[in-house]
């Protein structure tokens, strides 16, 4: 498989703080991986930034000033934004690219994997077996820092990573562009190995505390876990994602 483009590859996180910088930094078409602004804070810019980020769909948290001292000792005005590393890209362009290449989507959903190291991992994977593109929520998913490309191995500088607004309203879009949901959950029956996925198919996993939200699993065509067949009750989820990942391949190799 190809991947519908690669990413623009930057070393490091990039800290931008002040109020103006941070404008600056967004009206330039910079990917913010996170923003901090000081709660309580107000004032004209404030306000400017506000407007700006809504116009952007940014998201944002409200802080103590305590947080983002730890961030940067610098003259931060209440404001520090981190760079991505990564250029996000749109699940809708990928989509139909991927079609007229003549090929069969494989699309990785995270919903609730908050940690870098298990992103990092998961992506590495990913791009060893040819996945298309990997979707993320806005909130509520590991920040795509140094740590989480280190552990990928570079892996996301040559993985789409697309982070959207709402994981229910990407999954209706792509079941309307002919992908089946295969979500990988302790709640059914069926092990992994029952799908048929030589399909277009989006694999769904879940963090390992909360699992895949019920919204997607009522919208889901199949249901499936990895057999456990040891005392321990679940595998990590960088693991899972390794096992189904390579399932869903060896199917599409016509391997046996």
């Amino acid at each position: 498989m190809q991947h519908y483009s690669r990413p623009q590859k930057k070393e490091t996180n990039q800290l931008v703080f002040g109020i103006r910088a941070v404008i600056e930094a967004i009206e330039s078409g910079k990917e913010l991986e996170s923003l901090f602004i000081q709660r309580g804070l107000g004032g004209g810019l404030i306000t400017e930034l506000k407007t700006l980020v809504n116009q952007h769909n940014i998201p944002y948290q409200q802080v103590p000033i305590e947080k983002l001292n730890r961030l940067t000792r610098k003259a931060h005005q209440g404001v520090v934004a981190v760079i991505s590393p990564i250029v996000y890209q749109n699940i809708e362009h990928i989509i139909p690219d991927i079609y007229d290449r003549g090929e069969t989507p494989l699309i990785l959903m995270l919903d609730g994997v908050t940690d870098v190291r298990n992103m990092g991992a998961i992506a590495r994977t990913a791009e060893c077996a040819g996945v298309h593109a990997i979707v993320v929520p806005k909130k509520g998913s590991a920040e795509i820092n140094p740590d989480a490309v280190k552990t990928s191995a570079g892996a996301l500088f040559n993985i789409p990573v697309c982070r959207v607004d709402s994981l229910y309203k990407t999954a209706k879009f792509l079941q309307e562009s002919g992908l089946q949901m295969v979500s990988c959950t302790e709640k059914t029956e069926a092990t992994i190995y029952e799908p048929d996925y030589t399909a277009p198919t989006v694999l769904i996993l879940g963090s390992e505390e909360d699992g895949i939200s019920d919204e997607l699993i009522r919208i889901s065509e199949n249901l499936a876990k990895i057999p456990l067949f040891g005392n321990i009750a679940s595998l990590n989820v960088s693991v899972s994602a390794g096992v189904v990942v390579y399932e869903a391949i060896r199917q599409r190799r016509g391997q046996s």
